[in-house]
């Protein structure tokens, strides 16, 4: 696992899959994982995508094995510069975007904020920023206060699967969820809940791709449709029947979406 200091001086870890023809000089895709995630939450995605680009898996900060911040080092801003900074650390001026659900509102913001860094952009179960969500963050809060995070997710798992769902996967999910530190999420969540991108998202010039559930209970389709209506080149998918978590229920079907998206804009031996 590779290791960056940020600016700021906070430690993020990383992952980087490479298994593209060693004589060619692959394109890089980020993959932003969500809220209470971590790299590890990607691992179905790395041998559908790691063969035709380079995959970087960061741990956002306060997650997986990167650090805590300081009360100061939680912001959209700062997430925003630690991908850059990964970046450029990596040698990478321009790149492929794609998040899931937190992390691809962390993937639309860099697509504004940098908008000559990103070649593409792919959000799964993300609107743009939860200020118009029905999330309740201080009722989160409570409840994760109230019961602790694996509490707090045992409780919510009917909002995230359907009930079909393999019992060993989420029994790891939530264990791998339960990792993060309560109090870092119980600072993320507002972070997330104030952010509102809806009035700047004519402003994503480059090609993008669209994936929601339409089963989410916290978030509306047509908060989801916006993005369909205002970004000027989006590719708009509706995944019928599921609730928030499709990268982790369908993964293999959201990385082969995502593949067959970047292939069709940016060929693997033309771009």
């Amino acid at each position: 696992m590779g290791c960056l200091r940020a600016s700021d001086g906070v430690i993020l870890r990383y992952v980087v899959d490479d298994y593209t023809d060693p004589w060619r000089s692959p394109q890089t895709l980020f993959l932003l994982h969500a809220a209470m995630g971590s790299s590890r939450r990607f691992y179905k995605w790395v041998p559908i995508l790691a063969r035709d680009f380079r995959v970087v898996r960061p741990d956002m900060r306060g997650h997986g094995q990167s650090e805590v911040p300081g009360k100061d080092g939680l912001s959209l801003d700062r997430l925003v510069r630690d991908v850059i900074e990964l970046a450029a650390h990596l040698g990478c001026d321009q790149f492929h975007l794609a998040g899931s659900s937190a992390g691809a509102m962390i993937s639309m913001q860099i697509a504004l904020d940098h908008p000559h860094r990103v070649k593409t952009l792919a959000t799964f179960a993300s609107p743009p920023g939860l200020k118009h969500s029905m999330i309740d963050a201080q009722q989160w809060i409570a409840r994760i206060r109230a019961k602790g995070l694996r509490g707090f997710l045992e409780e919510t798992l009917d909002e995230r699967f359907p009930g079909a769902t393999d019992p060993e996967f989420v029994r790891w999910f939530v264990d791998e969820a339960s990792r993060t530190s309560e109090e870092m999420v119980c600072r993320f969540v507002p972070v997330m809940r104030n952010v509102d991108q809806n009035g700047r998202l004519g402003e994503i010039a480059c090609p993008m791709l669209c994936v929601v559930p339409d089963s989410d209970p916290h978030i509306k389709l047509e908060q989801y449709e916006v993005i369909r209506q205002r970004v000027p080149a989006c590719e708009f998918v509706i995944y019928h029947g599921y609730q928030h978590n499709i990268t982790d229920v369908v993964p293999e079907r959201c990385a082969a979406e995502l593949k067959r998206f970047l292939l069709r804009h940016c060929p693997v031996d033309a771009c």
